[in-house]
């Protein structure tokens, strides 16, 4: 199968990789530092169960990816309607696009350029970042849950499945993609603006006192959102599985972090902003996180 990687970052460039080294044609659409070092240098993964280099294809032009079966769409939130409708007018008929971005609302925006047939998404479970232009780190688990958003793509979401299993990455289908990504924003919600506005690891979270609470006073004001949507979630075993699991990630830079010590516009409306309005709407009170995304989305406007 012919794959287009839409975002060469550290997700993007770890999947694409392992799709590679399973026997998969992959283009990796990057820029600057980033396209330079892996066009003179390849690809380089140090991940837990192994080491990995491959020479690849590398490209800055979109229409690189015009022949793709499957595009991994792994392009930061804020990139992501400029992106697609990039790739919209080359894509060839039947290919499908998969997002592998964080959040709940990209989907939204995806559907309405690519059409309901061709949109899958993807729950991401893996802890990658980017130790230099070329260069992924990878620590924990590797796991990709994927379905349609809307149930008329069931059959293109479980044949994807089974390609990507056939490249040895644990990946699962599901039927309800969706509020699977909900549970996932959950945890990222909980962690990764605090940790981004502080600059610390998951598991500094943990230890201090002050974070931990603040951390907490989020995941409830989530929790309680999630479940004005509509989504069935017992909200005291989800907030103890949240951080659970936070324990198993003490070491984690999550993705915000990373993108304020690179200097990068941080994903603070897909985190933040799209469960603050959510709950605005729904009536759901929920001043930490307000307060933390107003930070953040100042940070963001003056590093502009």
């Amino acid at each position: 199968m012919k794959i287009g990687v839409a975002g060469a970052g550290a997700v993007g460039s770890f999947f694409g990789a392992l799709l590679h080294k399973g026997g998969h044609d992959v283009i990796f659409l990057a820029r600057g530092k980033q396209l330079e070092k892996l066009s003179e240098q390849g690809l380089s993964i140090q991940g837990e169960s192994g080491n990995l280099h491959i020479g690849g294809e590398f490209t800055e032009d979109p229409y690189g990816l015009a022949q793709s079966d499957l595009i991994l769409f792994c392009v930061k939130s804020n990139d992501t309607e400029q992106m697609a409708k990039q790739l919209l007018p080359i894509l060839k008929e039947g290919s499908a696009v998969l997002t592998v971005q964080n959040g709940v609302d990209n989907e939204e925006k995806l559907q309405r350029i690519f059409g309901a047939n061709r949109l899958l998404s993807a729950a991401t479970y893996v802890q990658v970042f980017m130790e230099a232009p070329g260069q992924v780190r990878q620590r924990g688990r590797v796991k990709l849950v994927i379905g349609e958003v809307e149930s008329r793509a069931s059959g293109k979401a479980k044949m994807m499945t089974e390609e990507i299993r056939s490249a040895g990455i644990d990946a699962k289908y599901s039927s309800n993609i969706l509020e699977r990504k909900w549970k996932k924003l959950l945890w990222n919600i909980t962690f990764n603006p605090l940790s981004a506005m502080v600059e610390v690891k998951v598991g500094e979270i943990l230890d201090s006192s002050p974070l931990r609470k603040t951390a907490e006073n989020i995941c409830r004001e989530a929790l309680a959102t999630a479940a004005a949507t509509g989504m069935i979630v017992d909200q005291e075993k989800a907030f103890s599985t949240i951080f659970s699991n936070a324990e198993l990630a003490r070491s984690h830079q999550t993705s915000m972090l990373q993108d304020r010590q690179q200097g990068k516009e941080m994903e603070v409306e897909s985190m933040c902003g799209y469960v603050v309005r959510k709950a605005q709407k729904l009536g759901v009170a929920t001043p930490t996180l307000e307060t933390i995304y107003h930070l953040l989305t100042f940070m963001n406007e003056k590093n502009q």
